[in-house]
């Protein structure tokens, strides 16, 4: 039977020296679909996605990608196929937005090949796809922080991967930004139809722009599922320790929270 997940983790335990962060997680991330994970502070949400990204190497368990276990493919195999933007990255001074989607066409290219027409026409698409195509000769540290992050996500999407690992996309910007970040991503999602997995703090924009939501609480995945059935007053008890009303908008009928005074 094929495999149906583009990224699958089974029983996963790690960490950090000697101590365990992760304890025993399995995870199938749904195909062509947006998936955030989310969590209180400290609960394993990061280190899950190094873990994803081939970032982190597991003391147990194993994690495949396409049905291939990440472990046994080459670097490069992985960069062609998985794209990781960590978070606060970081670029040389002066760089444009241009030259730095151009680096994500580096895995496709070998010692022995120059660039070609068909990497400028990628990076071009790339900058369109995210917005910033009017921006490409500009350098990043004259752009706003919405406009930096598409930057970084056009970056990505030249690599041209299935899928797509976004850790915090939206650290650091105010609401309007990570709202125009997160409305990328959900159209790129459906556009393109890769696979996305981020982390997000805030609850009700990881119900809003998520397809698939998992929570974690102390290594371990509490609950997994769509956010209409996952984000409910018991589960943000249970796994943030926070009493909040959750209710459907009436515009778009999403879950959102609002804390309990």
């Amino acid at each position: 039977m094929p495999d149906t997940s583009p990224l699958r983790a089974e029983h996963i335990t790690a960490g950090y020296s000697r101590t365990p962060v992760l304890r025993d997680v399995s995870l199938e991330i749904p195909r062509a679909r947006v998936t955030t994970i989310v969590g209180p502070n400290g609960c394993g949400k990061s280190t899950l996605l190094k873990v994803l990204a081939r970032l982190l190497t597991p003391s147990a368990g194993n994690v495949y990608l396409d049905g291939e276990r990440l472990a046994d493919l080459r670097p490069r195999q992985i960069a062609t196929r998985l794209a990781v933007l960590p978070q606060n990255p970081v670029a040389p001074e002066g760089m444009t937005v241009r030259d730095l989607a151009s680096r994500g066409r580096q895995p496709h290219q070998p010692w022995y090949r120059a660039w070609t027409p068909e990497d400028a026409k990628i990076v071009e698409e790339a900058l369109q796809a995210t917005g910033v195509q009017a921006l490409a000769d500009k350098a990043l540290d004259e752009l706003s922080g919405g406009q930096r992050q598409s930057a970084w996500i056009a970056m990505a999407l030249a690599q041209q991967p299935n899928v797509l690992l976004l850790d915090e996309p939206t650290t650091y910007l105010d609401l309007a930004h990570a709202v125009q970040v997160l409305d990328l991503i959900h159209r790129l999602c459906r556009e393109t139809t890769r696979t996305i997995v981020m982390v997000l703090h805030d609850l009700s924009l990881a119900a809003r722009y998520s397809d698939h939501l998992v929570v974690m609480k102390d290594g371990q995945l509490l609950a997994e599922g769509p956010p209409a059935e996952v984000m409910t007053k018991e589960m943000l008890l249970k796994g943030f320790n926070l009493k909040a009303h959750v209710f459907n908008d009436p515009e778009d009928n999403l879950p959102t929270v609002v804390p309990a005074r």
